[in-house]
């Protein structure tokens, strides 16, 4: 997946916009079809550098896997930023596509999920196998 500064995206409605929203689309039917495990999309998602970097890390953690924000915030060089790391993840506009459902607490619990924790429950069952497929 490659992240573009949001002056690089073409104006609205133009081909480029239209042909990725398409492409958007596929590989999200595809993941829940379970036929996808990764996405292939350009985007650029509008966000502080931070949190960024939050989404960027976000897209490293292996699907089906799942790390803390504690995690999170020390694979960004910030260890102790778990509350900002937290308050990035929940802002991430492109939830699935940038896996913030795969960060849970520390002690294994499902934390916050924009959402809410029944599809997070759900994305990490339909990752790990054990949830019907569509």
């Amino acid at each position: 997946m490659r992240f573009l500064a949001p002056h690089d995206v073409e104006p609205s409605g133009s081909e480029p916009v239209a042909g990725a929203a398409s492409q958007a689309r596929r590989q999200l039917e595809e993941y829940f079809a379970g036929r996808r495990q990764a996405f292939n999309l350009v985007l650029a998602p509008e966000g502080t550098l931070f949190q960024r970097r939050v989404w960027d890390e976000l897209c490293r953690i292996p699907f089906g896997a799942t790390i803390s924000y504690r995690e999170l915030a020390t694979r960004i060089g910030q260890p102790n930023a778990m509350r900002a790391v937290g308050l990035a993840n929940g802002r991430n506009p492109l939830a699935i596509v940038v896996p913030c459902h795969r960060v849970i607490g520390a002690d294994g619990s499902l934390t916050g999920y924009g959402g809410g924790l029944d599809r997070k429950r759900f994305l990490l069952a339909l990752e790990r196998g054990d949830a019907p497929l569509f």
